[in-house]
């Protein structure tokens, strides 16, 4: 029998990167009981099928560093019906973020809300101080960040000049210095002892409103006349930001995520999601984490790529359907737009990395890449695909409308991005205007003049980080499925069994299947009949897998996700592939 944590190891035909399919477990297979499967994957990623998922067990609020103070100063403005500026970002946490805390400031009885979300092109990221200036046209009285200002000094600086308070929360790891804010909520600032460090921007800005209420409530602000809101109505919002911003899905944000799910498959949603969904083609009752990630989201995003984000905030914010249906049909024009961008930026950059390959022999350790005709609204979805493509960070460069340069970088396991680019700083100063994010994913500004030495600094730092021993794509898998568990009942468990996300991954399977037909769809999908070994036969398809199809005969390894195929209310289990290999007779 082969090494039951290994399996197998081929070559992608659509990358040409090495591709290793290695199992979870020391186990040849995965349980053939479903009880026992659910628990292994459980098991498997660190959790308990037991944990509570109610809303009773989020960790407590007053556990953020800071919110005690920025619910009081909230609250503050609530009574005295202050003048409130939600400044958000432009992406879905933004968006989401936003129409969080437009909505429930004005179920806590709050007198005028407004927002401003900077655009991507004009004003770049964050709370700037040409961003202050246009918000004190407003002349509000209070300005909230939501998934943005932990870097903003220079914009703070501005509204304390200005006599305007700001009141911060935001998710983005911190600088050295923090921003003189009369309040920041964030729990990755120092001494923030919040377990939870993985909450999305949209998530904190829930967190403030419900550590606000309490304090509302303890000031006996809610009477007949104004009842005391039930925030849970906006978890639909919580869950869609939360999965979008793509965060770490610990047991904090899987309550959030499974809560708001639950709301949307009663009905109980915004009316623009609800026709973000539809118009995605997905029926409400039946909604899954991974509808949110990627069939509301990316329409979402579309608006601050391409346009203003100030379209979606509305479209999650209004209670009209109508209105609602045609904002998430402006959105869906937009999403298409946005593809088309996308494929010929990818066919862009790929011819560009096979021009390295060419000169160099080999690729370097990462990818930092700039095309003058790219839009620096896509930047940051061509960075991620390439790196999936490629599997090594990327960085892509579009030219911003000050003539700058704006990159979005995204970045593989073992590289933390914008801990490599505090360190260009520090080895570099001025090298960047500007830089912030995450480990896996970060925004960087700087002048064209600088691109050269930048790249230099980025190969140097990223191998000294990662080596320069070929990189391969690996492919976890919970183990061999056995045959009776390739079954509706098992695919509509593993359903139940999410949300699935990021550091709790869908479930993987693994195994070898013969092959009674192979076909193409669009000249771009891989669609199978597969055997298991019982005689069990199942459909599969594999996005973007088409090139597999030249190497396959009659049998083939494969490994899948278990989903289900609702085709006019026929449902049937389908393999939903990640990988296809050939195996020899």
């Amino acid at each position: 029998m082969p090494n039951p944590t290994l399996r197998r190891r081929s070559r992608s035909t659509t990358t040409g990167l090495p591709v290793r399919i290695r199992r979870r477990t020391d186990g040849a297979g995965a349980p053939r009981e479903l009880s026992a499967l659910l628990h292994s994957l459980y098991r498997n990623r660190g959790a308990c099928r037991d944990q509570g998922q109610a809303l009773a067990d989020l960790h407590p609020a007053d556990q953020l560093l800071g919110v005690q103070a920025a619910a009081e100063l909230l609250a503050q403005a609530v009574t005295d019906q202050r003048r409130i500026l939600v400044v958000g970002d432009y992406d879905a946490d933004g968006a989401t973020g936003s129409a969080v805390a437009l909505l429930g400031l004005r179920a806590l009885g709050a007198g005028e809300v407004d927002h401003l979300t900077p655009s991507r092109f004009a004003d770049g990221y964050g709370l700037s101080p040409s961003v202050v200036d246009a918000a004190a046209l407003r002349a509000p009285e209070l300005i909230i960040t939501v998934d943005n200002g932990i870097a903003s000094l220079a914009g703070v600086e501005r509204a304390n000049a200005l006599g305007i308070p700001v009141l911060i929360t935001d998710h983005h790891l911190p600088g050295e210095r923090l921003p003189a804010a009369a309040a920041i909520v964030n729990p990755n600032q120092p001494d923030c002892d919040f377990p939870s460090k993985a909450l999305a921007g949209v998530g904190v800005i829930f967190y403030l409103l419900a550590a606000t209420r309490t304090r509302l409530r303890a000031q006996s602000w809610f009477d007949q006349r104004r009842p005391e809101p039930n925030l849970a109505e906006l978890l639909d919002l919580v869950a869609l930001g939360t999965v979008a911003d793509v965060v770490l899905l610990d047991h904090n944000n899987r309550i959030l995520v499974e809560q708001g799910l639950k709301r949307i498959r009663h009905g109980r949603c915004r009316p623009g999601l609800r026709a973000l969904l539809e118009i995605g083609g997905r029926r409400i009752e039946q909604i899954t984490a991974r509808d949110l990630g990627f069939v509301a989201g990316p329409r979402l995003n579309a608006a601050g790529r391409l346009e203003e984000m100030s379209i979606g905030v509305e479209c999650l914010v209004t209670a009209d359907p109508v209105r609602a249906m045609q904002l998430a049909r402006e959105l869906d024009a937009l999403n298409r737009q946005r593809r088309e961008l996308e494929a010929e930026m990818r066919e862009g950059a790929e011819s560009l990395v096979e021009r390295l390959t060419l000169e160099q022999d080999a690729l370097p350790p990462g990818l930092c890449l700039f095309r003058e005709d790219w839009h620096q609204g896509v930047i940051g979805i061509v960075a991620s695909r390439l790196k999936e493509h490629y599997h090594r960070p990327v960085i892509v460069f579009a030219r911003a409308d000050n003539g700058q340069l704006r990159g979005s970088a995204r970045s593989v396991e073992g590289l933390h991005l914008r801990d490599l680019l505090a360190a260009i700083d520090h080895r570099h100063p001025g090298l960047m205007d500007r830089f912030g994010g995450h480990a896996m994913a970060a925004g960087v500004t700087m002048a064209e003049a600088h691109l050269e030495a930048f790249r230099e600094l980025f190969f140097t730092l990223v191998e000294a980080e990662l080596g320069n021993a070929p990189q391969e794509r690996e492919i976890l898998s919970d183990g061999e499925l056995a045959s009776p568990l390739l079954s509706l009942q098992t695919a509509e468990a593993l359903r139940v069994a999410a949300p699935w996300g990021k550091g709790f991954p869908e479930p993987v399977f693994d195994g070898e299947f013969a092959i009674s037909e192979v076909r193409v769809l669009k000249e771009q999908h891989l669609k199978l009949r597969a055997q298991a070994a019982d005689g069990t036969a199942i459909d599969a398809i594999g996005f973007n897998l088409a090139a597999c199809k030249s190497g396959l005969g009659k049998r083939a390894h494969l490994a899948y996700r278990l989903d289900v195929n609702d085709y006019r209310g026929l449902r049937h289990p389908q393999l939903m592939l990640e990988h296809a290999q050939n195996v020899s007779d």
